[in-house]
């Protein structure tokens, strides 16, 4: 179902969103290529804009700063962060912390939306926390434009699934039909994720470190992947077929990565 009326159920990829150096230029970029809408937001929020499909928030963009507002030096790469849903953020803390994570961004309050942190685990992946209160994230999925999957790839995943499902409740199970050594995640028996080998994977750079990856929906991955090119992105590997679809791992103009998927191409 695309548009998303209940609480995500804890463990569950319930938000992503993107920090650049360049904000007006991301919105731009992603306006052309998934047809969303928005704008930098106030002050008080940082400038953090909430981007929409269909009239429904979908992701988040925001600029790279300081908490004073100056800019950092150096400035951090453009990167994607993939939000898992909790009810209880101080109590994940404490939970991530005891099994090997490290607390980047301590709980707080974004004003009456919910309340926050940022964590990364045993293997370095670093991945947000969301407690929900008037803001429960993502409320369209599954559709062109907006998160279709999150995936973790990892350097250790024994190390990832006992972390994952310590901190957060999620069990990792290798999937079946999945080319590879491919694990689902899964949260209270339903599966929200996947999870692979950061080794295993050639079309990355040789440094790249631990990350979740978010997947975006498209109806035609061949053009979306032209109109990504025209735009100034870079693709790290081609539109290929696999077994849930036609994806292709890209790159935007700033350099932060993600992948999209046509999951009604043939295999």
């Amino acid at each position: 179902m695309p548009a998303v009326t209940d609480p995500y159920t804890p463990g569950t990829p319930c938000w992503a969103d993107l920090m650049v150096p360049d904000q007006q230029a991301a919105l731009d970029f992603y306006r052309d290529l998934f047809g969303w809408q928005g704008e930098i937001g106030p002050p008080e929020t940082g400038g953090y804009a909430v981007c929409s499909l269909n009239g429904k928030p979908v992701a988040g963009i925001m600029a790279a700063r300081n908490p004073d507002g100056s800019l950092p030096d150096p400035m951090p790469p453009a990167t994607w962060t993939t939000y898992l849903a909790t009810a209880d953020v101080d109590a994940t803390e404490n939970a991530a912390t005891a099994n090997g994570g490290q607390v980047l961004m301590p709980g707080m309050d974004v004003l009456t939306l919910g309340r926050m942190a940022v964590i990364s685990d045993p293997t370095g992946a670093v991945f947000g926390l969301w407690q929900a209160r008037d803001f429960p994230g993502a409320g369209i999925v599954n559709e062109p434009g907006a998160i279709i999957w999150n995936e973790l790839n990892t350097t250790d995943p024994d190390t990832a699934s006992s972390f994952y499902s310590r901190a957060l409740g999620l069990t990792a199970a290798p999937m079946e039909g999945a080319q590879g050594s491919y694990y689902s995640l899964s949260a209270n028996g339903r599966m929200v994720g996947g999870m692979q080998n950061l080794s295993t994977l050639e079309d990355l750079p040789p440094d790249t470190p631990p990350h979740w990856l978010p997947y975006f929906a498209v109806d035609d991955t061949d053009s979306t992947v032209a109109a990504l090119t025209r735009s100034g992105g870079n693709v790290l590997k081609p539109p290929f077929n696999m077994a849930a679809g036609r994806m292709s791992l890209l790159q935007d103009p700033q350099g932060a990565t993600f992948a999209i998927i046509n999951t009604g191409a043939p295999a």
